[in-house]
């Protein structure tokens, strides 16, 4: 068995959408400021929750670049978003204003996944080659795929690229080091189970 720290195969897609994601959250936060200004009874706490917020996602995606620990950043700026959410979901429903309260409730529920998505994509991943064939992780969990479905298997300068029968290729980033040795013993393995 061969196990590779890799590259989450999910992760340059999520990376790049992450801006957008954030500037969209922060312009609806902006536009929910525009009907807690306009209630009746402006509850100024909260309009200054979503200016605070709006303007922060805004922020966020210029600022992600210089960031250490950008994951970490990103993740408790999600809670935040969520928490923000979700509490401006019941003010609106607290004051009887039903789709600008639903509305909020399902993008709280769409950012927690969103959320929880991008945690489990900056974790570790290991892609597991065994005999009975290539475990490979998605966001909730692993896909299994069997040797009968490869057309060839190859490790080559830090590239692990599976080529399925389909005509379908995935080619992933090992961040393991290994030798060309090494290298040479994993690609006679993958052989080996090809034929």
């Amino acid at each position: 068995m061969h196990k590779f720290r890799i590259l989450h195969p999910n992760a340059i897609t999520k990376l790049r959408m992450q801006p957008i994601m954030h500037g969209m959250i922060g312009i609806l936060f902006l536009f929910n400021l525009i009907g807690v200004y306009k209630m009746e009874h402006p509850n100024w706490l909260m309009a200054l929750l979503f200016i605070a917020l709006g303007t922060a996602s805004l922020a966020f995606p210029f600022m992600m670049r210089k960031m250490r620990k950008m994951s970490e950043t990103n993740s408790v700026l999600r809670l935040l978003q969520v928490f923000t959410l979700l509490s401006g979901s019941l003010f609106f429903l607290s004051h009887m204003q039903p789709i600008i309260g639903g509305t909020l409730l399902l993008a709280g529920l769409g950012v927690a996944y969103t959320g929880y998505a991008e945690y489990r994509i900056m974790q570790p991943a290991y892609a597991r080659i065994e005999d009975g064939g290539i475990s490979l992780p998605t966001v909730f969990g692993e896909k299994h795929y069997r040797w009968n479905e490869m057309n060839n298997v190859i490790l080559r300068n830090d590239l692990l690229t599976l080529d399925f029968r389909t005509n379908k290729v995935l080619q992933l980033e090992v961040l393991d080091e290994y030798s060309p040795a090494q290298t040479a013993d994993i690609n006679a393995y993958f052989q080996s189970r090809l034929t």
